[in-house]
């Protein structure tokens, strides 16, 4: 575990993902439900401090133990901009992630622009109530918008357990490569935070359903609404969606939180009576 130096938090970063795939059963559940509260905003460009204000008036609706998942870049929404905007890992940002996360008692997670080492980072951040922090740091940059020339690619995948349900947080484009996002740890819901443009929605939507079903897992995918600095127009469509592909929560264009609970019971009671997670192929990832 690496302290963070003036910080109320420490931190801990992503897991190997550069050796072979396990191939098991999936991990038992001990607690029959999860509750995800999903944070759809028009974020303000470029201004942190509007931003955390804005977010902060959302979250106070969660309940304790709520997984509240935040947009990506949800404190300037998706710049380039990256040495302008970077904050360090004891920045304002993520103490106030932590302080939000204690006072309320949630896990408050959702990307955002690290200074890493002189690296800059699309990092997503998963902090818990006692500020114990882990982090991923986006894989997959979308070339088209030339994220790859302003930010450093992430290498490894993360998993959380979290009340004995295994997480797995993933950034936007990610979205769009299965074999990244296969389900060979057995998680039971994967996490994508997004800036999606409207005009790709149905990619969005579709994707979600696709990775849902094919990895036998609730699926929570958090996109921004609005028109950022750059023109770009976002109509969110935030979404839950479950094992079989069906929608339990359509946010629409909506700003709010939303809550979901997610049954773990039913989602082991069909990987037992469907389990083509046992049909998997093995693979490496390098």
């Amino acid at each position: 575990l690496l302290l963070c130096q003036g910080g109320p938090y420490s931190c801990s970063g992503s897991g190997s993902l550069g050796a072979r795939q396990n191939q098991h059963r999936p991990k038992a559940t001990l607690m029959s439900t999860l509750n995800v509260a999903v944070v759809q905003a028009d974020l303000h460009w470029e201004q942190p401090d509007l931003n955390r204000k804005l977010l902060e008036g959302y979250i106070k609706a969660a309940l304790p133990g709520d997984i509240v998942v935040l947009p990506e870049m949800f404190t300037t929404g998706f710049s380039m901009r990256s040495a302008a905007l970077a904050e360090t890992i004891q920045g304002d940002t993520l103490k106030w992630m932590a302080l939000q996360a204690e006072s309320l008692n949630v896990v408050l997670c959702g990307s955002l622009i690290i200074n890493d080492q002189d690296q800059f980072y699309n990092r997503f951040v998963w902090m818990p109530p006692d500020g114990k922090m882990m982090f991923y740091d986006k894989r997959h940059l979308f070339r088209m918008s030339e994220e790859n020339d302003h930010y450093s690619a992430g290498t490894d995948r993360l998993l959380v357990d979290y009340q004995d349900a295994r997480i797995c947080p993933l950034v936007c484009y990610d979205l769009r490569f299965p074999v990244f996002s296969r389900n060979n740890e057995s998680y039971a819901l994967a996490i994508y935070v997004a800036n999606w443009p409207a005009v790709r929605s149905p990619h969005w939507t579709t994707l979600l359903r696709a990775r849902a079903i094919e990895n036998q897992s609730f699926i929570v995918g958090v996109n921004r609404i609005g028109r950022d600095g750059n023109n770009v127009d976002y109509c969110g469509d935030s979404m839950v969606i479950d094992f079989q592909g069906n929608t339990l929560l359509d946010m629409g264009e909506t700003p709010g939180l939303k809550r979901v609970t997610l049954d773990l019971a039913s989602l082991a009671a069909y990987r037992s009576a469907f389990p083509a997670w046992k049909d998997n192929d093995a693979f490496i990832i390098s």
